[in-house]
């Protein structure tokens, strides 16, 4: 009999260790693949899952360093191969059976933070602390994608007992919500009938489940370069196009966009940057910005003004821009049933204690783009948060979890798959 408990920390940090950003994860995804194919399900990767159009915030520089990065720590190349530059990977298992399709999703990326160096810190002093330099599993995507692998591990030995089809999608690039949208695009989840995901930790401790979480907002984010003109600063100002200005401008004024009255609004300017010299006329400038609602509506009404802000500074300026979408998220609920369903499951699992019926959310997740698809396709969806006591804040350098709440959330799937696709 597998020992689950030992299978999902054993993972869990060895995952730890190989931290990779959005659209670099050819090594999470080859690591991934592998298992799922020893266990009888089916791995889908590239194309088959990914919709290219839909792919937001890929760099190719780094596409093509990872994948040597990956190779270089033992990956099969016959996999890096299959996956076509785009990571990811969907399992996929039919039990011969009728009966439902039941999609889940874990994502697997991280965040580009360099780890603490804090010898109390528990991967410290444990020996599995990320060996790679600036980056890190700061968000838990390490315990996500632990929690699916020993979940397809169950559902394959105990396959007689199950009826329908599984699918279970291991996202990439969750981080700026850049990778649920190519997933959804590529149709690969519009024959579920049920679909669930949950994040570990964020809003609730070790023991305790939140069934609906609520204030998934909707969100935009776009990268704003643009192009004027250099010219010497003392000689001939006059002769140059400062994008500098144009950008900083810009900066001002989208900062000061009416909030909406429907409903909650949000918007950052992350990064500015620009020019190349003290005595030379700002040619170019970057802007990294997002901007969020509480409603589809809200966030577009948000994003119109940008744009409209972009276009009335590049003509006043007299430079040109271009707008690039870099990820997207909308915004979500869950069907009452399903979360009624997971409150249900969640009465029968121990270590768990505490129920809660919802909560505020207050942020982006783009799984709401693969349940909000999952739903108009016919189907049902819930996101849910499993509790875990952690260290420090989730995107800090000091982040850790609480493992024993791994069981916990292992025991929440298990429970659903039992309701959903027993015999």
């Amino acid at each position: 009999m597998t020992d689950y408990v030992k299978q999902l920390i054993e993972q869990r940090r060895e995952l730890h260790q190989w931290p990779e950003e959005g659209w670099t994860e050819f090594w999470t995804t080859a690591y991934i693949a592998k298992k799922l194919r020893e266990w009888g399900f089916e791995a889908l990767l590239g194309t088959k899952i990914i919709e290219v159009k839909q792919v937001f915030g890929r760099s190719q520089k780094l596409v093509d360093q990872a994948i040597k990065n990956a190779l270089n720590r033992g990956a099969p190349k016959e996999i890096i191969d299959e996956m076509e530059g785009y990571t990811g990977c969907v399992g996929y298992l039919d039990t011969g059976r009728p009966g439902p399709t039941t999609a889940f999703r874990f994502d697997i990326d991280c965040i580009v933070v360099q780890e603490t160096d804090n010898p109390d810190h528990i991967p410290n002093k444990l020996g599995f602390r990320s060996q790679h330099d600036g980056f890190m599993h700061a968000c838990g995507h390490d315990t996500h994608a632990s929690i699916g692998l020993t979940l397809a591990h169950w559902i394959s030995e105990h396959k007689d007992q199950l009826k329908g089809k599984f699918k279970i999608v291991f996202q990439p690039a969750e981080e700026g919500v850049r990778g649920a949208s190519a997933i959804a695009a590529s149709g690969i989840i519009d024959d579920a009938n049920y679909f669930f995901g949950s994040h570990i930790s964020f809003m609730a401790n070790t023991g305790e489940i939140v069934a609906a979480p609520y204030g998934l907002l909707c969100t935009s984010k776009y990268d704003v370069d643009f192009q004027g003109k250099p010219a010497h600063a003392g000689k001939e100002p006059n002769e140059g196009r400062n994008a500098l200005a144009a950008a900083c401008n810009a900066f001002v004024q989208m900062m000061g966009i009416a909030r909406h009255g429907g409903g909650m609004t949000r918007i950052n300017i992350g990064t500015l940057s620009g020019g190349t010299g003290r005595n030379v006329i700002p040619s170019v400038a970057h802007m990294a910005l997002e901007v969020r609602g509480e409603t589809s509506s809200i966030n577009d009404y948000m994003a119109q003004n940008v744009m409209d802000i972009v276009e009335g500074v590049s003509k006043s300026f007299g430079v040109t821009y271009k707008v690039s979408q870099m990820g997207a998220a909308v915004d979500f609920v869950n069907d009452k049933d399903m979360s009624d369903l997971i409150t249900d499951v969640a009465k029968h699992v121990e270590g768990i204690n505490k129920i809660i019926p919802d909560g505020n959310f207050g942020g982006s997740e783009d799984i709401s783009i693969l349940g909000r698809r999952v739903q108009e396709h016919g189907g049902k969806a819930a996101f849910f948060i499993c509790g875990a006591d952690r260290k420090a804040g989730h995107h800090q350098s000091t982040f850790d979890i609480d493992e024993g709440a791994l069981k916990q959330a292992l025991d929440m799937y298990t429970g659903i798959v039992e309701r959903v696709n027993g015999k």
